[in-house]
């Protein structure tokens, strides 16, 4: 701002004195045109030929042109471009009135001269470019900020991931020998499953912050088995709805471990929303290019304030919670599977509805 006013004012005073000049010039015209053969008028001549920075139109009374000042020389005959020109300088600036005598003037109109029209346009190019400065830091802090996140999700995860290694792989002994031992007791089934799970938790944090293998997964059958495990940990009263065929086969680009973390995290959602109670409709819809996942629920739904921000890290509206399971699916989906999640529709009080679309052509 100081160097806008600055420059404001260095370009008013330059402003007054062209003027100054180019009155000089009329008088130094003027002159000439009433000079005889015997004056000399070589000093006259220097002025005006001194006149190299400042375009001028000098025109007789009835504004017809008499001779130019630098000007574009290759459009001097250019009648067309000439009146345009004299009408802009018009716009711009008063004339300069050269009496020849009582009866007969001159008129001089004149514009800004390209070092003062620079100058003019000099601190917004520099305010521009202190902008782009600012964006360009703005941008590389955030990036920096963003990479830092990275580290610490995928050292948490890391670290996670080799926790639960040992206490998972002793579990899974204990259970083989209880099969062995006590076959008859039908817990151990459970028990097995709940292991087997524990195991794919390990799988997945242990894969956070490095690209995903992705292979041609059937993803009918993966949802199935995610719903089966979450039913007979669920409580009875919540329904699962399949609105699509077991048999139906639907093949797309998937890492099978991610993506049943991403239908469980939507899955929890659904049932914590629905506070212990009502229905889970899943649909699949298959389409040439994609593979569409409905997830619905007869929850509370979701504010219209709050659907931008359920998949930012930390938002929760629980309790208790840390508000990481639809952030981690959204970046499941979308960074790895080069896919989408959104909340499709959400009512308060009747329920919500989260689409994951994901692209077969991913390779």
């Amino acid at each position: 701002m100081g160097s806008l006013i600055y420059t404001g004012n260095l370009v008013e005073k330059l402003k007054v004195e062209e003027r100054e000049n180019i009155e000089i010039w009329a008088e130094a015209t003027r002159l000439i045109s009433l000079s005889d053969n015997n004056q000399n008028v070589d000093f006259l001549s220097v002025i005006i030929d001194n006149n190299n920075t400042v375009p001028v139109i000098l025109t007789d009374e009835s504004d017809s042109i008499i001779s130019i000042r630098n000007i574009n020389i290759e459009k001097t005959y250019d009648k067309e471009y000439l009146r345009k020109t004299l009408n802009k300088f018009k716009e711009n600036n008063e004339p300069i009135i050269v009496e020849l005598n009582k009866k007969h003037y001159n008129l001089i109109y004149y514009n800004d001269s390209i070092i003062l029209t620079m100058l003019i346009y000099y601190p917004y190019i520099q305010l521009g470019i202190i902008l782009l400065l600012i964006l360009v830091s703005y941008v590389a802090f955030r990036s920096s900020q963003k990479a830092e996140q990275n580290q610490v999700w995928v050292g948490m995860s890391k670290e996670t991931a080799h926790q639960l290694g040992t206490p998972t792989s002793s579990l899974s002994g204990w259970i083989e020998l209880l099969q062995q031992k006590h076959p008859e007791v039908s817990i151990t089934k459970e028990l097995a499953l709940d292991v087997g799970r524990l195991e794919k938790v390990t799988e997945r944090f242990s894969r956070i912050g490095s690209k995903p293998v992705l292979a041609k997964e059937n993803i009918v059958e993966i949802i199935s088995q995610t719903i089966e495990y979450l039913k007979s940990r669920t409580s009875s009263k919540i329904k699962f709805i399949n609105d699509y065929s077991n048999s139906k086969e639907v093949f797309v680009p998937l890492n099978a471990a991610l993506f049943e973390w991403v239908i469980e995290n939507v899955c929890k959602n659904a049932i914590d929303s629905m506070e212990g109670k009502g229905e889970i409709n899943i649909r699949i819809t298959d389409s040439d290019k994609n593979a569409i996942i409905d997830i619905s629920d007869s929850g509370k739904g979701i504010p219209k304030s709050l659907i931008k921000k359920i998949f930012n890290p930390g938002f929760t509206t629980k309790q208790r919670g840390w508000g990481l399971g639809l952030s981690l699916a959204r970046r499941i989906i979308e960074e790895y599977h080069n896919g989408s999640i959104f909340v499709r529709h959400s009512e308060v009080g009747k329920g919500s509805c989260i689409r994951i679309i994901i692209n077969k052509g991913n390779k």
